[in-house]
C-alpha cells in the first residue's frame, strides 16, 4: 500500500490549477474531478474558491452533489477554501434560497462577511498545528464562520473572526493557501490524509 494520497481537486469552477500545484508540492497526487466515477478514485478532495451559489449549481448539473454528500458523511478527508468553507457548513447566512451545502462541519458560515472583491486583503494567520510561523491569507470576498458546534475546532481567527476550523476529516479556511506560494496548509491536509491511509 502506498502512503502518497490521491487528493482530487473539485474541478467545477474555481482556482484548481493552483490547489492542484500546491498539492503536488505536498508530497500528494492531485487530479481535477469533475464527475462521480473520478470522485470514487481519490482518497480525499478540495473544494476550492471560487463562486458559491454557481459550484452548488454545477454540483447538482454535473450529479455530484449526491455522490460529494455520500463521501464526505462517510468520512473521506476534505479541505474547502473560501467558497469550499461555505460548502462545507452546515448552515449558511446570507445564502441563497437554492443554495445547496454538502455539509461536513457543525458551523454557521457568514458569506462574503469580509467585504466586497475591491475590499480583498492579505493577512499574517496564527494556524494551530502548522509550525514555522503565522501563514499568509489571502481574502477575496471571504466568508467568516459566526459559530462552531462542540465537534468543530477552531484553528485560526483574524479580527476576532474565525477563518479556520477542522471537524474530524474535514478542514476550512476563509483564505486561499493556495494563491501564496505557501504549501503549509495544504501540507497540513495531506498529512491528515495520509494519517488515515
Amino acid at each position: 500500500m502506498t502512503n502518497t494520497p490521491v487528493i482530487g481537486v473539485l474541478a467545477l469552477q474555481g482556482d484548481v490549477r493552483e490547489h492542484l500545484i500546491a498539492l503536488a508540492a505536498a508530497d500528494a497526487v492531485a487530479r481535477p474531478i469533475r464527475r462521480p466515477e473520478e470522485l470514487a478514485e481519490v482518497d480525499a478532495l478540495v473544494i476550492p474558491g471560487g463562486e458559491s451559489t454557481t459550484m452548488s449549481k454545477l454540483a447538482v448539473l454535473f450529479g455530484m452533489l449526491e455522490p460529494l454528500r455520500e463521501r464526505v458523511a462517510a468520512g473521506m478527508p476534505v479541505y474547502g477554501t473560501c467558497a469550499g468553507m461555505i460548502m462545507l457548513a452546515d448552515k449558511l447566512l446570507d445564502g441563497r434560497e437554492d443554495q445547496e451545502t454538502l455539509g461536513g462541519i457543525d458551523m454557521i458560515v457568514r458569506r462574503n462577511a469580509f467585504g466586497r472583491q475591491n475590499e480583498s486583503f492579505e493577512a499574517k494567520i496564527d494556524f494551530a498545528g502548522i509550525a514555522g510561523g503565522p501563514v499568509e491569507g489571502v481574502f477575496i470576498r471571504a466568508p467568516w464562520v459566526e459559530s462552531v458546534g462542540a465537534a468543530a475546532e477552531v484553528l485560526a481567527t483574524y479580527d476576532g473572526h474565525t477563518v479556520a476550523v477542522r471537524q474530524g476529516n474535514v478542514l476550512a479556511t476563509s483564505f486561499h493557501p493556495e494563491l501564496t506560494g505557501d504549501d503549509r496548509v495544504h501540507g497540513y491536509f495531506v498529512d491528515m490524509v495520509r494519517a488515515g491511509l
